[in-house]
């Protein structure tokens, strides 16, 4: 979980935060509206990144998803945020779901695996 989530959350970052540029230039949006926007989302998505999967930060697959919708909805200052906020929050409810369909299976055949060399 923690390594699928995390790798989206910092895609993610990446990508938003080099969309501020073309925002910019492209779609005409102010450059400070447009930094403040894209450098939130990017800012949060790494906090984020770092703390999925810690013990008791169960919470953060949740804070996690609404940051997907926020990206989708930032789409309202910058357009291009529809089209990137929706692949990633394809991405993202992908690797929850991969990993709670592996990650429950690898654990028990760890278990198993242990159980029996003793």
């Amino acid at each position: 979980m923690r390594q699928l989530c995390g790798t989206v959350l910092i895609m993610e970052a990446i990508i938003v935060a080099l969309a501020i540029a073309p925002a910019i230039a492209l779609e005409h949006v102010r450059g400070g509206t447009a930094g403040a926007v894209g450098g939130a989302v990017a800012v949060i998505a790494i906090l984020l990144a770092g703390l999925i999967g810690r013990p008791h930060m169960g919470w953060a697959l949740y804070a996690g998803s609404v940051l997907q919708v926020l990206v989708i909805v930032s789409g309202v200052v910058m357009p291009a945020m529809y089209v990137l906020g929706v692949i990633f929050a394809a991405l993202w409810f992908t690797g929850i779901w991969l990993a709670r369909k592996y990650g429950n299976r690898s654990a028990a055949a760890l278990c198993a695996c242990w159980l029996l060399a003793r």
